[in-house]
């Protein structure tokens, strides 16, 4: 078998938590996730806390932004495991333990702490930064 021609391992998946999604739509910047991820998935609480406010233009956003993708989880109930965070939180690293994430984007420092005893590589603290500053947003997430 010739190994220079066989396909490349697909890289494993980026998932987001609904505050680092709102920072980014309010400031016009969700394209960074393109810019820095290729692809973003969200498990669908993540996208329905997403849409509890101005339900319209973030719909809009979202069918305007195919490289977030809506995943429904493997195991619906998976997320019950994480006590104490909420739903969406939750999820997000229920997703990120079925997909074998290489990155979370969450913001609630419990959550990062479930994601550290995971071993999950987390982002989060740049998110609280987007609110105060909107200057070098893209410097910000890159080095958090």
């Amino acid at each position: 078998m010739n190994w220079k021609k066989t396909l490349p391992m697909p890289k494993k998946p980026v998932i987001a938590n609904n505050t680092p999604l709102v920072a980014l739509w309010v400031l016009g910047q969700l394209d960074l996730l393109r810019e820095l991820y290729t692809e973003v998935l969200i498990p669908q609480a993540v996208e329905d806390e997403f849409l509890e406010i101005e339900r319209v233009s973030r719909r809009t956003t979202l069918v305007n932004a195919p490289w977030i993708q809506t995943v429904p989880l493997a195991n619906p109930n998976r997320f019950l495991a994480y006590a104490g965070l909420h739903r969406g939180e939750a999820e997000v690293l229920a997703l990120a333990e079925e997909r074998e994430a290489r990155l979370v984007i969450i913001d609630e420092l419990k959550a990062r702490r479930y994601a550290g005893r995971l071993g999950l590589p987390s982002r989060g603290r740049s998110v609280s930064c987007c609110w105060q500053r909107k200057g070098d947003l893209f410097l910000l997430l890159r080095r958090c």
